[in-house]
């Protein structure tokens, strides 16, 4: 699959919930569009995180090789989708006043310091940025590990029924748990 085809694919969701925000404003409102929006960020995060431990596992795959090509684009969409996130937060609130003393609360302020942490890394998810900084890039992007941790907080947090939420932070607790134990063995080898 071409760059412009994954994409217009990551592209889809983000579409289908702006259309039914559009189209049926009555029944699809904004709390659906800031939750939608805030689960399709989450589920790219774990698919960007799970690339290292399969590719560790089967570094022979083409599909593997060719998933570990597109991580930062993944990342990217995942921080696109969870920028639309707080974006469509923000102007549901309406007042900074308002975002402000929410973001007081520990639900929310987990959501604004991953979105902090995220802004870094989006910014710096190229080609240039990765030939300028050298090792200081890897390092850099080792800050989606405590983000992502941040991102299912907050989700549990501020989630009415944080039940889906828990289920989520044990993928990703199974995902990093996979990618800590075969970098160790990897490194032992």
């Amino acid at each position: 699959m071409s760059r412009p085809a994954l994409w217009a694919l990551l592209a889809l969701p983000g579409g289908w919930i702006a259309w039914r925000w559009i189209t049926v404003s009555q029944a699809y409102g904004a709390g659906h569009a800031i939750g939608d929006t805030g689960m399709w960020a989450a589920w790219l995060l774990l698919v960007t995180l799970a690339v290292t431990p399969v590719r560790l596992l089967a570094r022979k795959s083409g599909a593997v090789h060719w998933l570990a090509r597109r991580r930062r684009d993944l990342g990217l969409a995942s921080f696109a989708y969870g920028a639309a996130h707080t974006a469509i937060y923000c102007l549901d609130r309406g007042a900074i006043a308002a975002i402000v003393e929410q973001a007081k609360g520990l639900d929310m302020m987990t959501g604004w310091l991953a979105l902090a942490l995220f802004v870094p890394l989006a910014a710096t998810s190229n080609d240039v940025s990765v030939r300028r900084l050298k090792q200081g890039w890897k390092r850099l992007h080792r800050l989606v590990h405590p983000a992502a941790v941040l991102v299912f907080a907050h989700w549990a947090l501020a989630a009415f029924d944080p039940a889906l939420a828990y289920g989520h932070i044990a993928i990703l607790a199974l995902i990093e748990g996979a990618r800590i134990a075969l970098q160790r063995r990897q490194s032992v080898t």
